[in-house]
């Protein structure tokens, strides 16, 4: 199921079109607050985002530049204004599309499936993108990117780090890590493993993430991020 997440402060408008998109079997998300758009959008991840032009305290552009420093996830904007500029403008930033209100439904379930098959192509694996600590992750890629620079992790180093930031602030026991790297722990040295990690911590260092991947001693590992309230 594909995660869509509506940035709509019109909420007539929000829950007759997530109504109508969860009956074509999408997973809709909200904004609870129109401050911290992209606190939310972060601990969502959703697969698409949809995003009016005027909201309340920054507009959709603000959003959107915001998304995109830390992700590529696909876009469609939302406009009641008649003004060309709106539609140049949402290209320039990065959007994939762009819908002028009022709307029919069907036009806007087109250009849903239309971009989630462009950008996903159903029948492949999804490009996966994460966010960690301001940096984006691109597991496919296997690269980190910061706004210190990117960086290029082997296929164990990603893994490692994929294991870890998708299950953020938890301690991943060295024998889950080795199973899941190695599918038998029995054929392969503990050292080899602490080798992997430190090699991870070695490329992280410049973005300046490593410390942010915790050894806990007699446990495992645990990608560390600040939880907000």
């Amino acid at each position: 199921m594909f995660k869509i997440m509506l940035i709509e402060d019109d909420a007539t408008l929000f829950h007759e079109v997530k109504e109508r998109l969860t009956q074509w079997s999408y997973d809709v998300y909200g904004i609870h607050d129109f401050g911290s758009v992209l606190q939310e959008f972060t601990a969502v991840q959703p697969d698409l985002v949809i995003i009016d032009i005027q909201l309340p305290k920054y507009d959709g552009f603000h959003w959107c530049r915001m998304i995109r420093s830390h992700s590529n996830v696909p876009i469609i904007f939302l406009s009641s204004r008649d003004h060309p500029t709106d539609m140049v403008m949402s290209m320039q930033l990065g959007a994939d599309d762009f819908i002028q209100k009022p709307f029919h439904f069907e036009v806007l379930i087109a250009k849903i499936q239309a971009t989630l098959r462009r950008v996903y192509n159903y029948n492949t694996e999804r490009t996966e993108l994460r966010t960690w600590r301001g940096a984006t992750v691109e597991y496919v890629k296997n690269m980190v990117t910061s706004p210190s620079g990117s960086v290029e992790l082997t296929k164990n180093e990603m893994f490692i780090l994929k294991m870890l930031i998708e299950r953020k602030n938890q301690i991943i026991s060295r024998e889950d890590l080795i199973k899941s790297l190695w599918d038998n722990e029995h054929f392969v040295s503990d050292n080899t493993l602490t080798v992997n990690v430190n090699r991870l911590r070695k490329k992280l260092e410049p973005l300046g993430l490593d410390t942010y991947i915790e050894t806990k001693v007699g446990q495992g590992y645990m990608a560390t991020e600040e939880v907000h309230s």
